[in-house]
């Protein structure tokens, strides 16, 4: 009995130390576990914090609403328009191509393209959304919210989508936006976004950094499914600003639908006192809505790839020779360094010769003998060939560069060429070859080497005409500009001016075409031939290839008297200029004068009523 007892006392004891042992093993835990707690909710909640709150909530990046652009006269070129689209962030989606498989039976998206997002999703960051589709209907919405427990991953949100209401009018100017294609590391997230559209030509990218805006922010609380459950914080963004190009819109159709007449062929029309660009029209163009309304790539191809290059701003970024235009820079040059006076004649019977070679004028018979004057009037290419000869490249070159040729204005417009005004340093650098002396001669001319953009053709004149370095844009300065004068003499300038209003309204003047008619607003001007093949020196121009004529150039500024606009003109292999483009220039300057009533400075008749050079405006 008494063993019995002890074998129990001794089981008690066991047990005791046991259970001692225990709780104190659990005492333990529970003291290690409740110290954890307390080291990750209060010692570290600053660490932990906000990664359990990541984890429930999502910080997105709100797109804003790209600033409008207007006209001179308030006419909106281009604005927003809201629609719907879809995207998927591959890290919450889980198998993306079977996600997308399943939103396929609700919207209508090509195999092609879901297995280009299913690629993409491999390769870019998995946090990063990706755009399946865009402008969809609200019902397409409604049945996505739907079935959102079976698209993990796959989010609908309002968008804002780019809206061209002129149409290929302004296409150039405005131009359109695209996707960003490439990133860099400095880049703004918004450059990350899906649906992010920046400018990619004309205003819209000139303009970007203003039309832009900036970013706002929205919190979301999601679900372990990435399921936005409610919308915690939101931080508007800042839309873009509104800004006005210079452009008349009116006008502008009214210059395309002349140009359309030629298969290519640009005009640039500006007002001297702000050096306001009114009108920049090129022909071919484009509609910038087909692009952003999205296009097949047959159709990308046609217009990047067609002969006529649709895409190319001709105005600001087709270079070309500007033949006789050009004269009036040899003509300031040869004034200003004192190597002509305005009285000298030179012989021109028709040929002018130079180390062994002859260099023809284009008056083959010659001209007798030609002061400045009757030079720049009847374009005597031997006149110029001996002034060029005396003046050498390098002073040609600073005339030509003083009056805006050579280089790119800041006015709002990136796709700008900055034409050649060619040097010894030059050709040097170029070819590593020294300069020759009937390279000179040529480029006095406006040929060999030069090259020029409408646009800038354009400033030379308003230059020429208002003694001034006017310096164009395409935007809305704040303030009228004040413009610092040449370093020319006046009486250098007003003997040149003197020449070109010749050149329209004398006898003899090869730019006559560009007459409004006797008693009307008085043009200056200067034709040019632009050769482009050295068939075109022997061969009338109707008897050569369309592609071998010469290009046609005019020049001008109105009124003569007191200059308000200053407009250039130039018709790929169009032949003469005073055939083809001073006609050209004759009915932009019509409709010009009829947009502006101001600048209609006509003379009475004699009955004492005003004469009126403007045609009417066709309707429709």
């Amino acid at each position: 009995m008494f063993d019995h007892d002890s074998e129990e006392r001794d089981a008690k004891r066991k047990f005791s130390r046991r259970a001692l042992l225990i709780g104190g093993g659990q005492m333990f835990g529970f003291s290690a576990l409740a110290w954890r707690l307390f080291q990750l909710q209060v010692l570290d909640e600053g660490r932990y914090g906000p990664l359990a709150d990541e984890n429930r909530t999502s910080l997105q990046v709100v797109l804003p609403k790209r600033g409008r652009i207007f006209d001179r006269r308030g006419v909106i070129l281009a604005d927003n328009e809201e629609s719907f689209r879809v995207s998927i962030t591959p890290a919450l989606a889980g198998d993306v191509p079977s996600v997308l498989q399943q939103l396929r039976r609700l919207i209508p998206v090509r195999q092609d393209d879901l297995e280009a997002i299913a690629k993409r999703a491999k390769k870019q960051s998995r946090n990063t959304p990706i755009t399946i589709a865009s402008d969809l209907t609200f019902g397409q919405v409604a049945q996505i919210s739907l079935l959102a427990p079976y698209l993990p991953g796959v989010r609908t949100e309002v968008a804002w989508k780019r809206k061209y209401r002129q149409g290929a009018a302004v296409g150039h100017v405005v131009g359109y936006v695209g996707g960003v294609e490439r990133i860099g590391i400095d880049d703004h997230p918004l450059m990350r976004m899906p649906g992010m559209r920046v400018g990619k030509s004309g205003v819209e990218a000139g303009m970007e950094a203003v039309l832009r805006g900036q970013g706002g922010t929205q919190k979301i609380e999601v679900d372990a499914r990435g399921r936005m459950m409610r919308n915690l914080e939101m931080h508007d963004p800042k839309p873009g600003s509104d800004i006005t190009v210079t452009i008349d819109t009116a006008l502008q159709r009214r210059v395309l639908e002349r140009l359309q007449q030629e298969r290519r062929a640009s005009c640039v029309v500006i007002e001297l006192k702000a050096g306001e660009v009114v009108v920049m029209a090129s022909t071919p163009g484009y509609d910038p809505s087909e692009i952003v309304d999205g296009m097949t790539d047959a159709t990308w191809h046609r217009l990047t790839t067609a002969d006529d290059t649709p895409m190319l701003d001709r105005a600001a970024a087709g270079q070309y020779p500007p033949g006789s235009t050009f004269k009036m820079v040899t003509a300031l040059a040869a004034l200003h360094t004192g190597l002509v006076d305005v009285n000298e004649r030179v012989a021109c019977d028709g040929r002018f010769e130079l180390a062994d070679q002859t260099y023809r004028c284009w008056k083959r018979s010659g001209h007798g003998r030609m002061s400045l004057h009757q030079a720049l009037r009847e374009s005597c290419d031997v006149y110029f060939f001996e002034m060029s000869k005396r003046l050498g490249i390098d002073a040609i070159a600073d005339m030509a560069r003083s009056l805006g040729l050579g280089q790119v204005f800041d006015c709002g417009l990136l796709q700008q060429k900055t034409g050649l005004v060619p040097d010894a340093d030059w050709k040097r650098g170029r070819w590593n070859a020294g300069w020759l002396a009937g390279e000179t001669i040529l480029a006095g001319i406006g040929q060999g080497y030069v090259l020029a953009t409408p646009l800038q053709l354009a400033v030379m004149m308003a230059r020429v005409a208002t003694g001034k370095n006017v310096v164009p844009t395409l935007v809305r300065r704040g303030a009228a500009p004040s413009f610092l004068p040449l370093a020319l003499h006046e009486d250098k300038l007003e003997a040149v001016r003197r020449g070109l209003v010749a050149v329209v309204n004398e006898e003899g003047g090869t730019g006559s075409n560009a007459s409004l008619g006797e008693g009307q607003v008085r043009v200056a001007g200067k034709t040019g031939t632009s050769q482009v093949s050295r068939a075109s020196s022997d061969t009338a121009q109707d008897d050569l290839p369309w592609g071998e004529r010469d290009h046609a150039l005019f020049v001008a500024y109105f009124p003569a008297d007191a200059p308000r606009y200053a407009v250039s003109a130039i018709v790929e292999h169009g032949g003469g200029g005073g055939a083809t483009a001073a006609p050209l220039v004759r009915e932009v300057i019509e409709a010009v004068l009829q947009a502006d009533p101001a600048s209609n400075a006509a003379l009475p008749h004699e009955d004492g009523t005003t004469p009126s050079v403007l045609h009417q405006e066709k309707s429709g």
